[in-house]
C-alpha cells in the first residue's frame, strides 16, 4: 500500500495492542501500515476486519457466544427464514439475519439461540409463539420431532465425529470455529485430486490451508487442532481420520515401500467421489487454490523443513504442544 502523503509503499506493521470492548479488555495482533516519513499509520477495510475479528471472536470465546456460522446452522436445519426465527425467538425484525451476518448478539439473546439449538426447547418456544398460524406451527414442531429421532439413529456417527475430532468449543485453537469433519474430508480430497501427496505433506497441505485462512480472515477452515510434532504441524488424530476416510470410501490410499524399510502412504482421487465445493466459501476455495499451486511441486522431505521455518513449530514443538492459531500472523513459506 502506498502512502497518501508521500506516495512511497509503505510496510506493515503487526504488534501486541489492548483493545476494549463491552467492557472487556483483549489483547489481539494489530495490522497496520506505516509511512516512515510522516510516521502516520493508515489501515485497509481488510486489515480493519482482521483486527475487529480478533477482538470478536476473543469476546465470543470468553462469554460463550455462537459464532455466525453455528447461528445460521441452528436456523438451517430447522428450515426457518430469519424472519420467523426473530419471531419465534421474541427478536426485533431481522434481528437474527444480523447475527448471521456477523453483528455480536448480546449475552441474553445468545443464551436464546444456544437453547433452541435443542429440538425439545425449539418446540417449547414455537409453542409460546402467537405469530403463527397453526399450519406453520405443526410444520416447524414436526421438524423439530424428525431432528429428535434423526440425532437418536444417527448416535454412533454422532459419537464417531466426537472421538475424530474431539468435542471442544470453537476457540483459538480451531480457528474459532467448531470442528467440521465434512469440509475437512473434502480438503483431503482437494489435495488428493491437485496433489496426490504422501501421508506427511498431506498433513503440512491441511496446516497450511487452515492457518493461510485464519491469517485473512480470523477464522480457520475445517476448525481442526493441529500440533507440532517432529515431522511438523499435524492435525489431531490424523491418523485416524485418515483411516476412516479411506475405510468410507472417500479417497484411497496406496503403499509404497522405499530405502531403509520406510513405507509411504500416498493419497489419491477416487473417480467416483469428486470434490465438493459447494462446502466452501469463494475465498476458502482460493486459498485451497492457492496452497495447492505453491506447494504442488515441493517434495515431501523440502515441505517438512519449510514447515520447520514456521513460528508455529518452532515455538511448540519441544513439548508436542498445540498450536495456537494465533501464529498464522507469522506464516512465512506462503
Amino acid at each position: 500500500m502506498k502512502s497518501p502523503i508521500t506516495g512511497k509503499e509503505m510496510i506493515l506493521i503487526k504488534e501486541k495492542r489492548s483493545f476494549d470492548f463491552r467492557k472487556e479488555t483483549f489483547d489481539i495482533v494489530y495490522h497496520y501500515y506505516k509511512c516512515q516519513d510522516s510516521k502516520e499509520q493508515f489501515t485497509t477495510t481488510t486489515l480493519d476486519e482482521v483486527n475487529m475479528n480478533q477482538v470478536y471472536n476473543q469476546y465470543r470465546d470468553k462469554l460463550n457466544i455462537p459464532f455466525p456460522d453455528e447461528i445460521f446452522k441452528i436456523r438451517e436445519k430447522y428450515g426457518l427464514p430469519a424472519s420467523k426465527m426473530s419471531s419465534i425467538l421474541g427478536f426485533g425484525t431481522n434481528s437474527y439475519r444480523q447475527y448471521e451476518s456477523g453483528e455480536m448478539p448480546s449475552v441474553s439473546n445468545a443464551r436464546l439461540i444456544q437453547m433452541i439449538d435443542d429440538p425439545a426447547k425449539f418446540i417449547e418456544m414455537v409453542e409460546l409463539c402467537d405469530c403463527l398460524d397453526d399450519k406453520t406451527r405443526a410444520k416447524y414442531i414436526l421438524r423439530a420431532r424428525e431432528l429428535m429421532e434423526e440425532k437418536n439413529r444417527s448416535m454412533f456417527n454422532f459419537n464417531l465425529k466426537y472421538y475424530l475430532l474431539g468435542n471442544h468449543l470453537a476457540d483459538i485453537y480451531s480457528g474459532y470455529r467448531n470442528p467440521n469433519l465434512d469440509k475437512f474430508s473434502e480438503m483431503v480430497v482437494y489435495f488428493s485430486t491437485q496433489v496426490q501427496p504422501y501421508k506427511t505433506k498431506m498433513n503440512k497441505l491441511l496446516f497450511y490451508a487452515d492457518f493461510l485462512m485464519f491469517k485473512q480472515s480470523c477464522f480457520s477452515i475445517s476448525g481442526m487442532r493441529y500440533k507440532a510434532i517432529d515431522m511438523g504441524p499435524v492435525p489431531n488424530n490424523f491418523q485416524s481420520i485418515f483411516e476412516n476416510l479411506a475405510t468410507n470410501n472417500i479417497i484411497d490410499i496406496f503403499f509404497t515401500s522405499f530405502p531403509k524399510g520406510y513405507i509411504g502412504e500416498q493419497f489419491k482421487v477416487r473417480k467416483d467421489r469428486p470434490f465438493n465445493a459447494s462446502l466452501f466459501s469463494e475465498a476458502e476455495l482460493e486459498v485451497l487454490n492457492k496452497v495447492a499451486k505453491v506447494f504442488k511441486s515441493t517434495k515431501t522431505n523440502a515441505m517438512v523443513e519449510l514447515s520447520h521455518l514456521e513460528e508455529a513449530w518452532k515455538k511448540n514443538e519441544k513439548d508436542k504442544n498445540a498450536i495456537s492459531y494465533e501464529y498464522a500472523f507469522e506464516l512465512t513459506q506462503i
